[in-house]
């Protein structure tokens, strides 16, 4: 008997749901394991590879990607060793040089030399590594509330975040939103898929310190959520513009580190085609 779809697979299946008309689900062979990528936009479109945060999996562009995909060929990945589509298995996931190797894998796989690359959260830092280790493959590299890259997590955060990481469950995962989210109203089928995210069994993210960017040499753009909690974002601002030498930094107003992305598409949408064109 076929195996019935689990809460997860639900909450996925109805944010995939949201996703613009044509939208392509590839599954490209790496050796760590099969990887998702959600494909959206003209054929002959320049690539733009979209890396989520933790638990949010790729579908969290949902709400950026129809004018993203007016003009570049947006993929939107399931992280390895997250929740989502994509399956860890092949080569074991140890360390940092394994997720670049992995990203490597992956543009070869989607026939990519070369493309944009933006990243939120723990993606931004996934995308500062890759952009070090592969800087010929970025021609343009966008972080949306990068944590870990300029400047550490407040303990505050860090000591909400703590019960939900110890003992994952839907209710606490909730409650942790609802905290670092308050007055943006994020979407209800996204945070039950974050929610349920957070207690998927065996995840295995793969950390480190922070990357040198002061070795990006391509144009950067660092985009901070005002009210972020994960970190302060006047003093992240600082820190980005001391340290990169060709990078733009701007706040989104009102914005919250997880109400990203899909929250404030038209001001992060507008943000970084204007960067990106």
């Amino acid at each position: 008997m076929p195996v019935p779809p689990s809460a997860f697979d639900l909450a996925y299946d109805e944010l995939r749901s949201r996703w613009p008309e044509f939208t392509e689900e590839r599954d490209v062979p790496t050796p760590y394991g099969p990887t998702r990528v959600h494909v959206h936009g003209p054929v002959d479109g320049r690539p733009l590879v979209l890396l989520p945060g933790g638990s949010a999996t790729g579908l969290t562009w949902s709400a950026n990607a129809p004018a993203l995909g007016e003009r570049y060929r947006v993929h939107a990945v399931d992280l390895l060793g997250d929740a989502g589509r994509t399956e860890r298995r092949g080569t074991p996931l140890r360390n940092a040089d394994d997720l670049t190797a992995w990203l490597d894998a992956l543009l070869d796989g989607l026939g990519l030399d070369r493309t944009h690359l933006c990243g939120h959260s723990y993606g931004a830092w996934m995308a500062v590594m890759y952009a070090l280790h592969a800087p010929r493959r970025v021609d343009r590299l966008a972080l949306v509330d990068p944590t870990q890259v300029f400047a550490g997590f407040r303990l505050g955060y860090l000591l909400r975040a703590l019960p939900a990481l110890v003992r994952p469950s839907q209710a606490r995962a909730r409650a942790f939103l609802a905290w670092e989210t308050a007055g943006t109203h994020p979407d209800e089928s996204w945070q039950r898929l974050y929610a349920l995210a957070t207690t998927v069994p065996g995840r295995k993210f793969v950390t480190g310190g922070r990357p040198p960017a002061a070795g990006l040499g391509m144009p950067v753009l660092v985009l901070l959520a005002e009210r972020s909690r994960a970190h302060d974002a006047l003093k992240v601002a600082e820190r980005a513009r001391r340290t990169l030498s060709r990078g733009e930094v701007a706040l989104l107003p009102g914005a919250t580190h997880h109400s990203l992305p899909h929250t404030a598409p038209k001001e992060l949408d507008d943000r970084l085609l204007e960067f990106l064109d």
